[in-house]
């Protein structure tokens, strides 16, 4: 993937104001999961957990946009 924007290859929310948001999303779900996440370093975290939570943040972000697109 070739990266057009000039930026550097760390991504950057696209809606700053939502970070606080998918923190507290973040931290919900991991909980949810039984995944010891913390504040800070989380390297002892295995990679299914990362996915687990990052896939869960996905989920639950597309099923929020279709409520809303469906006015509901």
């Amino acid at each position: 993937m070739v990266n057009t924007n000039n930026s550097s290859s760390k991504s950057k929310r696209l809606v700053p104001e939502a970070t606080a948001a998918l923190n507290r999303m973040k931290f919900e779900i991991a909980s949810e999961m039984g995944v010891n996440l913390k504040e800070g370093y989380n390297g002892d975290l295995t990679a299914k957990e990362n996915g687990t939570v990052g896939g869960y943040m996905v989920k639950r972000m597309i099923e929020q946009a279709e409520r809303n697109m469906s006015g509901k």
